[in-house]
């Protein structure tokens, strides 16, 4: 009883708190239910040259890598199939509806391992790329632990990491095109963040807060959700320190370079990235001489390359959050630079 009634003042703090603090309000989500209404398979080529053959629902469905699972959203890749003349199958989905600016909480349960040759990623991307900006939320390849966040745009912009958790390191801060493709990144510390480690808790949520003035990404793990968060009524000025967190640097203003984003999950293979640098990781190369031939003929490795994403939701500011910001304090950490 006294447990309960305890809950019950606290969630009467918080819903009290919204009233005057809450800068978010609800827009939509995506779960079990409306899932894969709401999100379009992509079967074209892989943009990133990947050694993977993206498939449609209907095919998804049928070869089980799409679905529900445990309550979530699964997508995964083909785990049985030796020596693929296409590339290895998975599953590429996209949002139907595009963003400019907002909160996007994504729990996740499980998300591809960390495997040779496999490349998944979240992400956010804009028409006409790279003009209406990328916004890698998680993503990794091969053996890799922790995440890397990373923001792609036309050429111009640039950023600082003032405010990212200081174990974050800004690894470029010119965000437009070069050979590489490589845009602008953080690399992260937290060994929990993504891949194995990440399922090794049951996951947790990926926060990502896209207005005007930054583009920042916090992760808490299962066991750290914040109540606000659990409760509806997420207030990112008492999370602390983001994970990685973009503010234009140099006068760039990030509105110019970001724009009508959609919401991204894939799993590709080699390609690029994971391909590009097989023969630097030791552990993969030592498998077999090219990424290509690993993953065409290995499949039972990646019977763990797949999503499950209990709930996506996305918030708005709501309409009075200017002038509350403009009242109210916020919690601000102080800032550091990498």
């Amino acid at each position: 009883m006294y447990a309960a009634t305890g809950f019950t003042l606290y969630l009467g703090a918080v819903f009290a708190g919204a009233v005057t603090r809450a800068e978010y309000i609800l827009d939509v989500t995506y779960d079990a239910i409306n899932f894969f209404s709401s999100f379009d398979f992509f079967t074209g080529s892989d943009p990133t040259h990947g050694f993977v053959e993206y498939v449609d629902a209907q095919t998804a469905n049928a070869l089980g890598l799409a679905g529900t699972s445990l309550g979530g959203v699964y997508m995964g890749v083909d785990s049985t199939t030796q020596a693929p003349s296409n590339g290895r199958k998975s599953v590429r989905v996209t949002s139907q509806k595009s963003f400019t600016h907002g909160l996007f909480i994504a729990d996740i349960a499980h998300m591809p391992g960390s495997i040779c040759g496999a490349w998944p990623a979240m992400w956010m991307v804009g028409p006409d790329w790279p003009s209406s900006g990328e916004i890698d939320i998680i993503e990794g390849v091969n053996t890799q632990t922790t995440n890397a966040i990373t923001l792609h745009t036309s050429a111009g912009f640039a950023v600082s990491n003032d405010g990212s958790n200081p174990r974050t390191k800004l690894l470029r801060s010119d965000c437009g095109p070069n050979p590489s493709n490589s845009g602008c990144g953080q690399s992260t510390s937290d060994n929990q963040n993504y891949g194995d480690g990440f399922n090794a808790i049951g996951g947790g949520v990926y926060a990502t807060e896209w207005t005007s003035e930054h583009i920042a990404v916090w992760f808490f793990p299962r066991t750290s959700i914040p109540l606000d968060v659990s409760a509806g009524v997420p207030n990112p000025s008492g999370w602390g320190y983001p994970l990685a967190k973009f503010t234009g640097a140099n006068g760039c203003s990030v509105d110019e370079y970001f724009k009508d984003n959609q919401i991204v999950f894939d799993t590709t293979f080699c390609g690029d990235w994971a391909g590009n640098v097989w023969g630097s990781n030791g552990e993969c190369s030592a498998l077999a001489n090219t990424c290509e031939d690993f993953v065409s003929n290995n499949p039972l490795a990646f019977a763990e390359a797949y999503w499950i994403v209990n709930s996506i939701n996305v918030y708005n500011l709501a309409p009075n959050a200017t002038e509350a910001a403009n009242i109210l304090p916020r919690t601000s950490p102080k800032r550091f630079r990498a």
